[in-house]
């Protein structure tokens, strides 16, 4: 082996482990924060449609995966005492929002949520279980409230001349694929009557609302920021910094300081995608039923959803 491909295996090999280390670096604590006695708020955005793989180039989109590695992230720094979720999303998939949720709820630091233009549906699901939740008075939020759509293709099927044969084990093994009978719109209302119902009471334990109190709200409209804190969904109106200022409030932090973490290495930038494409690869082979599912489930394509928007 020649000098020169040596001193390229050796810097790409540098490379490498350079990549592999920065979220490591980017993570321990700093030590003139330790100090000075600050009390680090970090800030996590999430931007998009909620939704279990990401949804496009360089992540894009509000996934389980990504919140999980944000709050790690967090919770392994000493110095940051509290997190603010800066929220900008219509909402999404009902089984990640609840996932998100739950990582809200059971988080070991504060949080509190800072909601943008819009955080309805599933945005104020993981808003829910903040500490606070803080918002701008034009903030579209609320929309609490479950939807699913089924497009039947069956005219469009016959006017281009395609022939579908089905072979099935199960009554309704081929509902989504076909025009829905009465039975199956029954199932399908309960399905949704059951994940509305999950969304009313998660909402009612985060807020510290009755049931009954949410479910005069849910009726999936559309709320301002100024109309959601007159009816107890938001407890204040500001913008980050109030919402950075609020937490330190409720938990008497006296030298609160703003922290956002260095962007994710381009390394793990296109690792998020390939796991997407992996994610969508896998819906692609377990057959169209099944397709169908996935995507009324976790509210891919647009068109076709079972979603909290």
């Amino acid at each position: 082996m020649n000098k020169k491909r040596i001193i390229i295996i050796a810097l790409v090999a540098l490379a490498v482990l350079t990549v592999a280390a920065l979220p490591f670096i980017s993570s321990a604590p700093d030590r003139a924060a330790m100090r000075s006695g600050e009390q680090r708020i970090a800030v996590i955005y999430l931007n998009g449609s909620i939704q279990e793989g990401a949804g496009g180039f360089f992540g894009a989109g509000i996934t389980p995966r990504y919140v999980r590695s944000q709050l790690e992230r967090v919770a392994s720094d000493i110095t940051i005492k509290g997190v603010v979720i800066r929220i900008d999303s219509p909402g999404g998939s009902i089984a990640a929002s609840q996932e998100i949720a739950a990582m809200v709820r059971d988080f070991e630091k504060p949080i509190v949520a800072s909601m943008a233009d819009m955080a309805a549906s599933g945005g104020y699901y993981i808003s829910a279980p903040c500490q606070g939740i803080v918002a701008q008075p034009g903030t579209m939020t609320g929309s609490i409230g479950v939807i699913s759509t089924l497009i039947t293709t069956d005219g469009l099927y016959e006017m281009l001349g395609i022939e579908v044969e089905t072979f099935k084990s199960g009554e309704h093994k081929d509902m989504f694929s076909r025009k829905l009978t009465e039975e199956e719109q029954q199932i399908m209302q309960e399905i949704s009557d059951e994940a509305y119902r999950q969304f009313i009471n998660d909402v009612a334990e985060g807020r510290g609302m009755s049931v009954r109190a949410v479910e005069r709200l849910a009726t999936g409209q559309i709320y301002l920021g100024s109309q959601a804190m007159e009816l107890g969904l938001v407890d204040r109106l500001g913008g980050l910094e109030d919402a950075i200022n609020y937490l330190a409030e409720l938990n008497e932090f006296d030298k609160p300081v703003r922290y956002e973490f260095p962007p994710p290495s381009l390394f793990s930038q296109f690792m998020d995608y390939g796991y997407s494409i992996l994610v969508n690869l896998e819906k692609a082979l377990i057959g169209p039923e099944l397709i169908m599912f996935e995507m009324l489930r976790e509210g891919i394509p647009p068109e076709i959803r079972y979603q909290v928007y």
